[in-house]
């Protein structure tokens, strides 16, 4: 790795930190460039502008995302395993302590969702393939005969979705120490409704 790639992979790691901390708008050139004593010219030649770097910034989120939660969970037999697997990583990902702020995906789909932008369709596009991955993981399911044949995939990947998303809701806005028991819950019962048993 070159130095220059050196120095904007620091960048984006830090980034990442603070987008999750205090959302992409209060991830500022000044700031970035002040915890890490790099000059403002320096960071505008890695990234352009503000939206240049927001869309890095979850670029490298996804790229984390893909690498802890999605790749792995490949590696569990397809069906219920797999999604079993996806699952236990994603809850992981959503409580990680490593994000200050939580999940950087919900976070910015707050913030995002009524402004235009390369941010937003960037974001609008790595949700899309997310929801395909789970559809698929669903329709992998049904193939192996372990979740029903007249399963709704892409409902099923909705509701899966969806688990995650009040999972983080809970355990973030209103610090319910029974979230994670809930999500587990919700999710048993997804998966007994769309198993072919």
């Amino acid at each position: 790795m070159s130095k220059g790639e050196d120095t904007r992979r620091r960048i984006l790691d830090h980034a990442v930190l603070m987008a999750s901390r205090d959302g992409l708008g209060g991830l500022t050139i000044g700031e970035l460039a002040s915890d890490l004593g790099v000059s403002k010219s320096g960071l505008f030649a890695h990234f352009g502008s503000k939206e240049d770097l927001q869309v890095a910034v979850l670029t490298a989120a996804t790229e984390r995302f893909t690498q802890r939660v999605l790749q792995p969970s490949l590696k569990a037999p397809a069906g219920i395993r797999r999604i079993k697997a996806l699952f236990e990583r994603w809850l992981s990902w959503a409580s990680d302590p490593a994000s200050p702020g939580g999940c950087l995906f919900l976070a910015a789909a707050t913030e995002l969702d009524d402004r235009e932008g390369k941010p937003r369709d960037y974001l609008v596009g790595s949700q899309h393939e997310l929801f395909a991955f789970l559809a698929k993981a669903a329709r992998l399911g049904v193939e192996h005969g372990e979740l029903r044949k007249d399963l709704d995939c892409e409902a099923f990947a909705f509701e899966l979705h969806g688990i995650i998303i009040t999972y983080n809701f809970a355990r973030r806005l209103m610090r319910d120490r029974k979230a994670e028991a809930r999500a587990r819950a919700s999710f048993d019962r997804l998966l007994a409704q769309a198993s072919a048993n």
